[in-house]
């Protein structure tokens, strides 16, 4: 069979391989990734964590269900906030969250010492109900810090961003390398589950890769969002960052959280099968000689 050149887009949509630019950007998802490995996995898990401890009610004080005259109505989220300003005037308060049902709790987070804490106020009298620094309280608190600030206040927010936007970065060079050709693409959005080890784990990260691409981006640019505000603001309108960041925490009901839950670790099954991947390629390869 005669040589054909085939021209560069052609070579892209037939032979990605073969192109220079997809051989670049590898090089930059796989040094990205090594460099951005365990931060993705200590994000990954503690965010997926935080979901899990909402979605169960975990943290929340032993009276979850306020006492109420027949009439009450319950205060807005506005008069909360107030209450909460009035009780902690030396505290910032970060956000109010609404209970899911009636009769529960408010949520108050409150930025203390470049610390997040949560509390809780009766949604029908406004009076405090403590925080949540129980046992299962401080563990989520310690989390919460941990996802937020990397354990080192305003100097862990700002490795934070620079975290996400390596994870964006990542993104997008996934996005280029997954391509594997117009012949082969179906192959790379399933699993050969008979495959050998070193084949399984490749098939794995590509299709996991594949069908929760979107949600691994929007946690990646929601988390610049939330760690550098207004940097998004020339690119992305107002109700586009609003969505955003509700998906970050995927606090619309109870379903929601549970899959949040489980996609949130995403990201780390992300990052340990690109670490194997590293190792049956080249590590294991050099060791070996």
């Amino acid at each position: 069979m005669p040589f054909v050149d085939l021209s560069p887009a052609r070579r892209w949509v037939e032979r990605p391989q073969s192109v220079w630019l997809r051989r670049a950007f590898f090089q930059v998802h796989l040094w990205t990734g090594i460099l951005a490995g365990l931060y993705i996995v200590a994000v990954s898990i503690s965010g997926s964590a935080l979901v899990l401890s909402h979605h169960a009610g975990f943290g929340t004080p032993a009276r979850t269900t306020a006492v109420a005259p027949p009439s009450a109505t319950a205060l807005d989220p506005v008069e909360i906030e107030r209450r909460a300003r009035q009780a902690y005037p030396s505290r910032e308060v970060l956000a109010v969250v609404a209970p899911r049902k009636a009769g529960q709790p408010y949520g108050v987070i409150w930025l203390v010492r470049n610390k997040r804490v949560e509390g809780f106020f009766d949604p029908y009298t406004g009076t405090d109900l403590g925080d949540s620094r129980s046992r299962i309280g401080s563990v989520l608190n310690w989390l919460a810090d941990l996802h937020d600030n990397l354990l080192s206040g305003l100097t862990g927010r700002i490795v934070n961003g620079v975290g996400a936007l390596l994870l964006v970065l990542m993104s997008l060079t996934g996005a280029v390398i997954w391509w594997p050709g117009v012949k082969n693409w179906r192959r790379s959005t399933n699993v050969q589950w008979s495959a050998r080890p070193a084949r399984l784990n490749w098939d794995l990260h590509s299709a996991v890769g594949f069908w929760c691409y979107l949600f691994v981006l929007i946690w990646g640019v929601s988390g610049i969002q939330l760690c550098f505000p207004g940097t998004l603001d020339f690119l992305l309108s107002s109700r586009v960052r609003f969505w955003i960041t509700s998906l970050h925490f995927g606090r619309f009901n109870e379903v929601t959280e549970a899959i949040w839950t489980v996609l949130g670790l995403v990201p780390a099954f992300l990052a340990v099968t690109g670490a194997l991947m590293w190792w049956n390629r080249v590590l294991s390869k050099k060791i070996s000689r």
